[in-house]
């Protein structure tokens, strides 16, 4: 039975490169000065975690760097890593002088397309770095969606989708990196608009939601009912509508669940979600503690 062809990501970085080089991969690596060697600004992976860098560190004094960098050499006769960036991180904290690497030969756009499937291969980006890594390769080499997705090895939808992400606010960008919302999770929030989705994202996290549940809720949050005018005038409402979602943002963070804030001519509505008797008194605890915090406040001289 023939096998079918292989796709970039499946094949790794050899995807892109000719077999001279898949050869070279094959039969060894040099030994190069960690001093030459520098990082790549258009490398997708922003986030290196810390504590994770350290553990590599202690497995490198120990057995070494047992897969080389992948570097190419510069005009300037340092060599710039390709893939490779998070081993070369923690061979400097393990102290090490030399690292080993395969040199190749790639232009700047040969080298971004190199590092991002090497990272999409190893599940090494977050959501984020994964949308930015897309849009970078579309914006500076000129591609479609399509043209990028055939590059890495991927789906246009998959990368339709992740690039849906970078229209969040930064806000709910920065939980996304920091893994405390999924790309699903993120998704169910396109839909609503910043503040909402500010707001919205604060309650998933709080209440550890499913996808599902999200979804559920952002369908709910989405039907906001609109700010009401004056019935007689049509004069727009006393108070501003950018001060109330700011409004509306402050006190879904506080509270840590969804609120609504409709106001009207002479009189408006505060609404607060809760989820059973349970949920209900911790609102009304953390609405006593605002309170304390507001008399302590007052009593300051």
């Amino acid at each position: 039975m023939a096998s079918k062809k292989p796709t970039g990501l499946g094949r790794g970085l050899g995807a892109l490169l000719g077999d001279d080089v898949l050869k070279t991969e094959t039969t060894g690596s040099l030994s190069l000065p960690i001093s030459q060697v520098e990082t790549c600004s258009s490398q997708p992976r922003k986030l290196f975690d810390e504590a994770a860098l350290a553990e590599l560190a202690d497995s490198i004094r120990e057995h070494g760097i047992i897969q080389p960098l992948t570097v190419r050499k510069l005009s300037s006769g340092y060599y710039q890593i390709i893939a490779g960036e998070r081993r070369w991180r923690a061979a400097r904290l393990a102290g090490l002088q030399e690292v080993p690497a395969i040199v190749i030969e790639a232009d700047d756009r040969k080298a971004a397309e190199l590092a991002m499937i090497e990272n999409l291969q190893r599940e090494d980006l977050n959501p984020m770095e994964e949308a930015a890594g897309f849009q970078s390769l579309m914006e500076n080499y000129h591609m479609t969606q399509e043209e990028a997705a055939q590059r890495v090895g991927k789906s246009r939808s998959a990368v339709a989708n992740a690039l849906r992400l970078l229209s969040l606010t930064p806000t709910v960008r920065e939980m996304v990196e920091q893994g405390k919302l999924s790309a699903g999770h993120a998704r169910a929030l396109l839909p609503l608009s910043p503040a909402v989705q500010e707001s919205t994202a604060a309650m998933v996290v709080l209440q550890a939601l499913s996808v599902r549940e999200t979804e559920r809720l952002a369908k709910k949050m989405g039907k906001q009912p609109p700010v009401e005018s004056d019935p007689v005038g049509g004069k727009k409402p006393s108070l501003d509508v950018d001060y109330t979602a700011e409004a509306q943002k402050d006190l879904s963070s506080r509270l840590g669940r969804g609120v609504k804030i409709v106001t009207g001519r002479k009189k408006g509505r505060i609404e607060l979600e809760y989820y059973g008797v349970d949920d209900l008194n911790d609102l009304l605890d953390a609405l006593a503690l605002i309170q304390v915090k507001k008399a302590g406040k007052g009593s300051e001289v």
